[in-house]
């Protein structure tokens, strides 16, 4: 059995994703890893490749700029660097997202369950979505619970929509739910620097306008509009550890100031109860 990685990036140092320790978290994992470098002007293509590993393979790539609809450029890079995947199993991570070292054999044992079963065509895991700081995680129904981060190949699974998850022709993937977590570092960054990403990521969803009107021309992004939070009590992927050490900016979280939709709050209470989120968005059918 073997398992190719795959990701894209562009500007992740400006942007600061936490592509490198994104890398470096599945490589344990991987035969091989595939990444789309996007033409950058921070030297994020430098930093990749020097981390020297023999299973890196870079696509060095061109953002068509006139694809400014529905996250479709997203879509895009994450299937230049599938076409060149080679193991039996593709496992996705966005340059946001990180594995923990704990999870790995979880993974991998779930691969080699399920490689010959044909009802399985990929695996669901579950999230941390962590926001404003690397100590408070998404708790409400604003995030995405699960996705799919890994599937056999062979079988045209892509990239759909704006790259968040996958489909075969247009049908979701029958998938298994694993014991494993994807970290979402995303929302955690300097307010300064967040504020620049957010004014440059929404430009592959809507005209300038848009950004101009619903983003603005703020220095500093302003994350007091979290909804509800809560403390994150378990531990980080080793690779992050410097960058948990070196968070600098001051963020609070003050859940007697949370103000909620009627909708939002009954709706979560429900979850919260019963487990069971009402309305889920689903892109895949667990078997």
């Amino acid at each position: 059995m073997t398992i190719s990685g795959f990701s894209f990036v562009r500007n992740g140092i400006k942007f600061d994703y936490p592509f490198l320790e994104s890398i470096q978290s599945i490589l344990p994992l991987c035969d091989d890893f595939v990444i789309a470098v996007g033409e950058s002007d921070d030297g994020t293509l430098k930093k990749i490749q020097e981390l020297h590993s023999p299973k890196i393979k870079i696509l060095e790539t061109t953002w068509n700029k006139e694809l400014r609809s529905g996250g479709t450029i997203l879509a895009q890079q994450t299937n230049i660097a599938l076409q060149q995947v080679t193991g039996d199993w593709a496992f996705y991570l966005q340059a946001d997202e990180v594995v923990h070292e704990k999870d790995v054999p979880v993974i991998h044992d779930a691969m080699h369950r399920y490689r010959e079963d044909q009802t399985v065509e990929g695996l669901l895991f579950e999230y941390r979505h962590f926001f404003g700081s690397y100590g408070y995680i998404g708790a409400s129904r604003r995030w995405y619970r699960r996705e799919i981060r890994a599937f056999k190949t062979g079988l045209g699974a892509q990239s759909w929509g704006d790259a968040q998850g996958f489909r075969i022709r247009g049908r979701k993937l029958r998938v298994k739910l694993v014991e494993a977590c994807i970290h979402h570092y995303g929302w955690v960054k300097p307010p300064r620097i967040q504020q620049l990403k957010q004014q440059n990521f929404h430009k592959f969803w809507h005209p300038d306008s848009w950004v101009e009107e619903h983003v603005g021309g703020e220095s500093e992004f302003d994350y007091s509009n979290s909804g509800k939070l809560v403390p994150f009590q378990g531990s980080h992927p080793s690779v992050m550890k410097d960058r948990v050490q070196q968070e600098n900016w001051r963020f609070q979280y003050d859940p007697s100031k949370l103000r909620q939709p009627f909708k939002e709050r009954l709706l979560d209470a429900l979850e919260e109860k019963t487990g069971h989120r009402l309305g889920e968005y689903k892109n895949y059918e667990i078997v």
